[in-house]
């Protein structure tokens, strides 16, 4: 099964509360971007799915929200909740790791795509795109399981990580700004260890 597959069947057969990282308030991720965008600059949501953070950056009154995520599922979930408001959202149905150009945002937020993607090359493309998309003085918000956190989500395996092996993986565009830990409360009572760093993008 190819990955748009996966997801796609994966998301049709959950609700938005039943996957393992679900929050009902991301308060960390919130957090990281008004503090990276007090602005309210542009704002991509990288891997977004049925998240309701897309919800209360619109609360916040950011105006330029995009949300980027391989499924259509996971993407209908979220412009179903939200109603006549999901028309103030640009929503983009791509893989990351194959789409050319997604246009220029000042905050590029990822919880927990960046960690399924176990292949080099996968890898490599995804940090382009966030290179071109990302201009000088932006930032990219990565959260991923922690080192100690769980090998396999989803029925996929993930690479986990810290911040010395992710400043090593985006390479010298991105500088490292800002890390913190969080443990994700899983909706059946486990505990996960999230690893979150902001990367301030650099004039290479």
């Amino acid at each position: 099964m190819d990955r748009k597959a996966h997801w796609e069947q994966f998301y049709a057969a959950k609700g938005e509360r039943d996957v393992s990282w679900f929050q009902a308030e991301p308060a960390l991720s919130l957090e990281l971007i008004q503090a990276a965008s007090s602005a309210r600059g542009r704002v991509i949501d990288v891997g977004g799915g049925a998240s309701v953070l897309v919800d209360r950056l619109l609360d916040l009154g950011f105006g330029h929200v995009a949300v980027l995520d391989i499924s259509r599922a996971a993407l209908e979930k979220a412009r179903v909740r939200l109603g006549k408001r999901a028309d103030a959202v640009r929503w983009i149905e791509a893989d990351v790791t194959a789409v050319e150009d997604v246009g220029e945002f000042d905050v590029w937020h990822d919880r927990a795509v960046f960690h399924f993607l176990t292949e080099p090359g996968d890898r490599r493309r995804y940090v382009e795109l966030a290179r071109c998309s990302i201009p000088p003085g932006g930032h990219l918000i990565i959260a991923t399981f922690a080192t100690e956190g769980p090998p396999r989500c989803s029925g996929l395996e993930v690479c986990r990580y810290d911040a010395r092996s992710l400043a090593a993986a985006l390479g010298d565009a991105f500088a490292l700004a800002r890390e913190a830990a969080e443990a994700q409360v899983t909706p059946w009572g486990s505990t996960q260890a999230f690893f979150y760093v902001v990367f301030r993008r650099q004039p290479v």
